[in-house]
């Protein structure tokens, strides 16, 4: 097993995914405990020692089956990770509540590793709003030892992630991204990384594999890597783009079967960093697949100074390739649900005036349109 360096302690590199277990009969709510309970043990003894959870997995029984299957190890030989559920804006007034039970359904004293959950768009305002006392509670409960590192995850874009960084930035210990050799142009996940490298804010990766998308490539791409490195498979190399950044500390990985994490533990027995040629292979691959069915937006900007409605319409279209690239998801409407209804994707007069300024001739008043009609 990689190890990372993290403080003072020695962390490794792979970290146990809890929120796609393995489940009975296809129902997310009820987890196979037996086979959970068999993954995690192999886990351990490989050398993992990380193992990440949180409020909403598997409709809230992630927290409880994990802390099950870590009670028979010594409590010092691992870390588990759960986080404060603001991704629903309705829990943001019981941090304290919440907390209890979260400690209560693991079987814990103490958290290794807490993060706010999800901060985006939609939850930003909430988060820093000091009347809700979600910042203050976790520090208090970190100086009584309830809590040993915090830090945050983020969903949001580029301004989103600032704006909590100035706010909070100097008391957060990591930050866990959306990152992968897609997202790292796509979602500006190199940026992101940029800025946290600059405050010395360590980088925890969760989705890797882009929800499995990248373990399965087109014949012609897969063969593409292939003549590079014949003995890796498509996950083994969106696994060593991300242990080639070397801001990276944590590498997370939901797996759903046994199979799955024995690959992932081979993997991650050794450091085998991309070199030039192999980076600009994974690079134009990244290139080839974004290039199908998102639109060329360069964001120039010159639509939103001729737009009657004022739309921010580059942001629009970046949810709107998210959204179709990725077969749908919540991030997107999650960004949008933080809009004004004015300043949304059906908000567009279909007038055609940005049209006719867009350096890439883009059909801006169709994308509207179909990005309405599929939200």
């Amino acid at each position: 097993m990689i190890y990372r360096d993290f403080q003072n302690e020695k962390l490794s590199a792979l970290g146990f995914g809890a929120m796609r277990l393995p489940v009975i009969d296809g129902n997310d709510r009820d987890i196979d405990e037996a086979k959970t309970q068999e993954m995690v043990e192999r886990a351990y003894e490989a050398g993992i020692n990380y193992f990440d959870t949180a409020w909403g997995y598997h409709g809230g029984n992630s927290e409880t089956v994990l802390g099950k299957c870590l009670a028979k190890f010594p409590r010092e030989s691992f870390n588990i990770a759960t986080k404060f559920p603001g991704y629903d804006l309705n829990n943001m007034p019981k941090v304290k509540e919440i907390f209890e039970q979260q400690l209560e359904k693991t079987g814990m004293e103490y958290f290794d590793f807490y993060l706010f959950h999800n901060v985006c768009e939609m939850n930003i305002d909430a988060y820093l709003n000091p009347e809700y006392g979600i910042f203050d509670y976790l520090m208090a409960q970190k100086k009584a030892g309830k809590i040993r590192h915090l830090g945050f995850s983020c969903h949001g874009k580029y301004d989103v992630l600032k704006r909590f960084l100035d706010a909070y930035g100097e008391h957060m210990e990591f930050c866990q991204l959306q990152l992968n050799y897609l997202d790292w142009t796509f979602q500006g996940g190199k940026e992101k990384v940029d800025l946290l490298n600059q405050m010395n804010i360590p980088v925890w990766v969760m989705e890797p594999l882009r929800g499995g998308k990248l373990a399965h490539l087109s014949e012609a791409d897969e063969k593409i890597l292939r003549q590079l490195r014949p003995d890796e498979d498509p996950a083994a190399w969106a696994f060593r783009f991300l242990q080639s950044q070397k801001e990276i500390t944590m590498i997370l990985s939901g797996m759903s079967a046994q199979d799955q994490l024995e690959k992932n533990l081979k993997t991650f027995a050794e450091d085998r960093k991309l070199n030039e040629t192999e980076m600009k292979a994974i690079e134009d691959l990244a290139e080839r697949m974004l290039s199908v069915n998102t639109v060329p937006c360069t964001a120039c900007h010159y639509c939103v100074t001729h737009c009657p409605m004022g739309l921010d319409i580059p942001h629009l279209i970046s949810l709107y390739n998210e959204h179709v690239y990725t077969g749908g998801g919540f991030i997107a409407p999650m960004a949008l649900s933080a809009l004004d209804d004015d300043k949304k994707p059906q908000a567009c007069l279909h007038c055609r005036s940005c049209e006719a300024v867009c350096p890439q001739q883009i059909r801006i008043s169709e994308i509207m349109s179909d990005f309405a009609e599929r939200i």
